[in-house]
């Protein structure tokens, strides 16, 4: 049986963690294939409201198999203290499998985060400052330490030495941070071999096993396209993949095993940390929206920018990641609003673009073209089929297929895992 992805069609935040459960019903695994924890996903079902960082979203279904695939860098005290978390709540955790290919975010990867970050100064990129970033520097560089590699510290202690004498170097000459303690490392190591040790295996082959037994499983992406290192607002963006190349490469994945790409979108547009965002809006409605959908970080609490929906960057992250169908999240905060608009083009240097600009300075120039279109009165909070939604929220929906050019196979209004209209099936 095939694998299905779910994607993040904007900058992130669009509600995948709630798209992933509400799917992970019809599959035997969940499997996240990058990032860190620096991304978060909210999931609220019958067993309570959580919120995940690196533990994949399908966690909350009974004898299914969550994965964190090589992709992924593991803040190994993130993830320990998250499965501590849902153990407490009654969450069975024995079925988290960690790959052992998975790059370890070590203590020098944080400081090394907020001290470059802090070195930017107006320059900033607006990073979580939890590791990430540099994590995937050394992973490029070829001095990494991988999750594997903490089970053979004997082996690793050489090697760790000559990379932590490196490390305090530019920490304390260049950026004049403070130095850290090999002995403390070697200590944190062995916690988390200790720790970790039941987790850890051949992700990748679990992922070829379960697929070649016939069974469905689910590609977890982390942040949104237009945050990928490659295809997003360059430099404003994270340091993986986050579209469908990423889950290939981040899970050893044979790229005809994918049966499906799933598009995640807002009805509206939400950004955090730095960037160019043409349909950013301020003042009131903004302020109302953000209000209203308690749009905060997951992971750091900070304000999300808010804009209306860019169908020119939806039709973008399409068109990168091959969606075959999308998901349209929290209509339901568009209810009551007098009038929404979608941006249907841009405008910079007084001409008009209607294709997502690879030049960063050029896309901070661009001013949006919108459509306008009537508010509904009528709630869509809480619908559960197409019928209950009123007109001018299907034509609302309709416009956004359209211009994105791809199906809407599902519509949630609310943060529950209920709280969804199934419009056509996404796993056969």
């Amino acid at each position: 049986m095939p694998a299905y992805a779910v994607i993040g069609g904007q900058w992130g935040d669009e509600g995948k963690g709630k798209v992933v459960d509400y799917l992970a019903e019809s599959v035997q695994a969940v499997v996240r294939f990058g990032g860190g924890n620096n991304a978060g996903h909210t999931v609220v079902n019958s067993r309570g409201r959580f919120q995940l960082h690196l533990v994949p979203s399908g966690i909350c279904w009974p004898e299914m198999d969550n994965i964190i695939g090589n992709g992924v860098v593991v803040d190994p005290d993130g993830l320990l203290a998250e499965l501590a978390d849902l153990s407490s709540r009654g969450i069975d955790t024995n079925r988290v499998l960690v790959s052992e290919r998975a790059h370890v975010i070590m203590p020098y990867h944080v400081l090394l985060d907020s001290l470059e970050e802090k070195a930017r100064g107006s320059e900033a990129l607006g990073t979580t400052g939890r590791g990430i970033g540099p994590a995937y520097v050394d992973k490029a560089s070829r001095g990494g330490i991988r999750v594997g590699d903490l089970l053979e510290l004997e082996d690793l202690m050489p090697r760790l030495e000559q990379t932590l004498a490196f490390k305090n170097e530019l920490m304390t000459k260049v950026y004049g941070g403070e130095p850290i303690s090999l002995d403390d490392v070697l200590a944190k190591c062995r916690d988390w071999a200790e720790q970790l040790a039941p987790h850890v295996g051949p992700a990748e082959q679990t992922v070829q096993d379960l697929l070649a037994r016939d069974n469905n499983i689910l590609l977890e992406g982390a942040q949104g396209t237009l945050l990928d290192i490659d295809h997003g607002s360059y430099p404003y963006v994270t340091s993986s993949s986050p579209t469908i190349g990423g889950a290939i490469t981040g899970l050893g994945l044979n790229p005809q095993s994918i049966a499906g790409v799933v598009g995640v979108y807002k009805a509206y547009c939400t950004r955090v940390g730095e960037g160019p965002m043409p349909s950013e809006i301020q003042g009131q409605v903004a302020d109302e929206l953000r209000e209203k959908a308690q749009e905060y970080g997951t992971t750091t609490g900070r304000p999300r920018r808010i804009g209306w929906f860019d169908a020119v960057a939806g039709k973008y992250s399409r068109l990168v990641n091959g969606f075959t169908g999308m998901v349209l999240t929290r209509l339901d905060i568009l209810d009551g609003s007098p009038s929404v608009k979608i941006c249907v083009g841009y405008r910079a240097d007084g001409r008009d673009l209607d294709r997502f600009p690879v030049n960063t300075s050029l896309l901070d120039r661009c001013q949006p073209i919108y459509e306008e279109f009537a508010g509904w009165d009528q709630p869509t909070a809480g619908a559960t089929s197409l019928s209950q939604l009123p007109q001018n929220a299907i034509n609302y929906v309709k416009r956004v297929e359209e211009l994105v050019g791809c199906k809407v196979q599902i519509i949630s209004t609310g943060p529950a895992r209920e709280e969804t209209i199934l419009v056509e099936p996404v796993i056969h």
